[in-house]
């Protein structure tokens, strides 16, 4: 019995999701941008139940404060706590990287999916326009969606995600060139399956590594992105307690006070680097090659 128990073990070992979480274990990167961003889910998590000052409510005696033990950030030029702002900022900004990349995966994943298995002319016109949308900059091309949708929070999401779509749509189609190839994709076509499962059943399921680390690396992308726009007038309105909205508000007291600016500027640093630490670690755990 406990040879065959041994037998199993060695078994479960080799599957692949388990050589690929034991790769992601052994990653530092992984576990550090996991760290990171467990950090700022948890802190986003307990924002409702920690009693901070209203990151809205003005409180004009109290403006401009430097760091202390009551404002660990500072004050803005309102009064407003910058500790309490940040970490709303936050809820926001996940908020934020969440949406923009569910409208790119989405909307990239079934474009994808059309070009690379139908081929021949609709790949040519697929491609053609992601070709368009990849030939401009992202923050261009975002703050020409933002320009044509109106500026506001939900519109920066959209336009963000937007911009990403075509970074999947290439993603996806150059998988499905690989997939649709192989022998079980043959095989069910053979058998009388239609397109729809196919493409469902075999060809996006070997999809789904390369979208879970581009997603992962572009939620850091989004939520930057998304700031420059608030930063620019184009995202999020004031007072809205959005990090690139509050280095914006900032500029003007750079010399005088430098915690407005700094603190939302370090949150958007340490976001983004723990989304491409942790996509980092999930390109190396599911790399086949890195066996």
């Amino acid at each position: 019995m406990a040879a065959v128990e041994t037998i199993k073990e060695t078994v479960r070992e080799k599957r692949p999701p388990n050589r690929a979480w034991r790769r992601f274990r052994r990653s530092r990167s992984a576990l550090v941008g996991s760290l990171i961003l467990g950090v700022l889910i948890l802190l986003v998590i307990l924002v409702p139940v920690l009693h901070l000052p209203d990151p809205i409510a003005q409180n004009l005696p109290e403006q401009l404060k430097a760091p202390s033990a009551v404002y660990p950030f500072g004050t803005d030029e309102f009064g407003r706590d910058l500790f309490s702002r940040v970490l709303h900022g936050g809820l926001i900004a996940v908020e934020t990287g969440l949406v923009a990349v569910a409208v790119s995966v989405s909307v990239g994943i079934l474009l994808g999916l059309i070009a690379g298995y139908f081929g021949g002319a609709v790949d040519v016109v697929i491609m053609a326009v992601m070709d368009v949308l990849l030939a401009f900059p992202y923050l261009l091309l975002a703050m020409i969606v933002v320009a044509i949708l109106g500026p506001g929070l939900y519109n920066a999401m959209i336009a963000v995600g937007i911009v990403y779509v075509p970074t999947f749509a290439r993603l996806v189609r150059g998988v499905v060139l690989q997939v649709r190839e192989m022998d079980y994709v043959q095989a069910a076509h053979a058998l009388g399956a239609k397109d729809l499962p196919i493409m469902l059943r075999h060809v996006l399921r070997n999809c789904l590594g390369p979208i879970l680390v581009q997603a992962s690396l572009s939620v850091g992308w989004a939520i930057v992105n998304a700031a420059s726009l608030s930063f620019l007038g184009l995202g999020a309105q004031p007072p809205t307690p959005e990090w690139g909205a509050m280095m914006s508000n900032g500029r003007e007291y750079l010399l005088t006070a430098w915690w407005i600016t700094t603190f939302p500027g370090l949150a958007i640093l340490v976001t983004a680097l723990g989304c491409n630490l942790l996509g980092d670690g999930l390109r190396d755990a599911l790399d086949p090659k890195g066996r």
